[in-house]
């Protein structure tokens, strides 16, 4: 790598994965930052009846609530897993010569970055989607979870795509 004034320079497939993970960030971060503005602690407002919440809810755990309830020794726990796990998903990123791979980890990333600020600042989570059917709620979840999904998809579609190209 090339030094560039004051630090490194960024090649490739590094470019596309630092701008999707900052947007995903930005993104998360906004839309969290206007949930805490317009709405109370556990407040709900429904935008779709029977099927669509926006609400206020504080996650201290990881998804689904696990380690909701293990205190500090949780949050520095799933502070260490975010931290590792990002430094392992850049270093995919750049060896990735595939575009949909490189796509899925960035969301990824960018949506573990989003919900380690949160965890770092406050030490929970804000959660603010909610779907539901009747009584049966989905766990609320933010843009950080939906981009760390879309991620997952991305980074498994172009593993079995792969797999295709290859037959």
């Amino acid at each position: 790598m090339q030094q560039v004034r004051g630090g490194v320079e960024i090649k490739g497939n590094m470019k596309i994965f630092a701008l999707i993970a900052a947007a995903v960030i930005a993104l998360d971060q906004l839309t969290k930052f206007l949930v805490m503005a317009s709405l109370a602690p556990y407040e709900a407002i429904e935008a779709v009846p029977g099927f669509f919440n926006l609400v206020y809810y504080r996650n201290p755990g990881a998804a689904f609530g696990i380690l909701n309830k293990a205190g500090a020794a949780g949050k520095f726990i799933l502070l260490g897993i975010s931290a590792g796990a990002l430094v392992i998903i850049a270093s995919l990123a750049r060896s990735s010569k595939d575009s949909l791979y490189t796509l899925g980890l960035s969301l990824i990333a960018g949506g573990a970055a989003g919900n380690l600020i949160d965890r770092a600042r406050e030490g929970s989570v804000v959660d603010f989607l909610d779907f539901y059917a009747g009584t049966l709620h989905w766990p609320a979840f933010n843009v950080a979870d939906t981009a760390i999904t879309i991620g997952v998809v991305c980074a498994l579609l172009s593993f079995f795509n792969s797999g295709k190209a290859k037959n």
